[in-house]
């Protein structure tokens, strides 16, 4: 739409420029001569004029479409980044909490080798 828009805006300015730019009215253009009248050139003029403002909304238009794009990207980005920041929280979380685990049953499992030999121990002097 932007494109589109710039183009149209290019076209009425070449418009306004070929009037601008001739000393009669006559106008040659793609190997066509045009001689209009004051009616026919007002009529040209709305016309170029209509173009003009097309081009100005398509680009304004387009501009609002793509800003609105770009804050909903860069909302969404913000929101994974965040999902990740708390998944890396819950896993290092998760991983310390198998740490204490983990080293809680190494004592437990320890201490109670040692419990087995002096239950396996008493029995041997029995």
């Amino acid at each position: 739409m932007i494109v589109l828009g710039v183009l149209l805006i290019l076209l009425a300015g070449a418009g306004f420029a070929l009037v601008l730019t001739e000393e009669s009215a006559r106008y040659i253009l793609f190997g066509y001569t045009f001689e209009p009248n004051q009616v026919e050139m007002f009529l040209a003029g709305a016309a170029a004029m209509a173009v003009l403002l097309l081009g100005v909304w398509l680009l304004g238009s387009g501009s609002r479409r793509t800003a609105r794009q770009r804050r909903r990207l860069r909302s969404a980005r913000a929101e994974a980044s965040d999902r990740v920041a708390r998944l890396e929280d819950e896993k290092r979380d998760l991983e310390r909490k198998l740490e204490r685990e983990h080293t809680n049953t190494s004592v437990h499992a320890h201490s109670d080798h040692s419990g087995d030999r002096l239950v396996a121990g008493s029995d041997e002097r029995r």
